[in-house]
């Protein structure tokens, strides 16, 4: 989370929304947010309807849901999705803006 809030003007830059989604409760999870001063948009999701819904996997013995980035387009199409098969395991956030970026010059090749 530190490596996007400190890329995030990146993103922005580029017409890209970040929203992350975290595991805990409405007030752990607010609490967190804003005292780790998060830029972009935040969801909590103590039921994991919003994982489920895009395939998050959990893994008790590797410490809960592990981590999944997706990039949805403005029609709704996922374009990119890593889910990592640890906690570790997490795309830098250069590899996701390069996508971004290939996926800018399809839409407009003059980019």
């Amino acid at each position: 989370m530190a490596q996007l809030r400190q890329d995030y003007p990146k993103f922005v830059e580029r017409n890209t929304e970040i929203i992350a989604i975290g595991p805990e409760d409405s007030k752990t999870f607010s609490d967190w947010w804003r005292q780790n001063q998060m830029p972009f948009i935040g969801i909590p999701d103590p039921k994991h309807e919003i994982a489920d819904l895009y395939g998050q996997q959990v893994k008790l013995l590797k410490l809960g849901r592990l981590p999944a980035s997706i990039l949805i387009d403005k029609n709704g199409y996922v374009r990119y999705s890593h889910y990592g098969g640890s906690m570790a395991d997490i795309p830098q956030s250069e590899e996701v803006i390069k996508v971004i970026d290939e996926l800018m010059k399809e839409e407009d090749p003059q980019v």
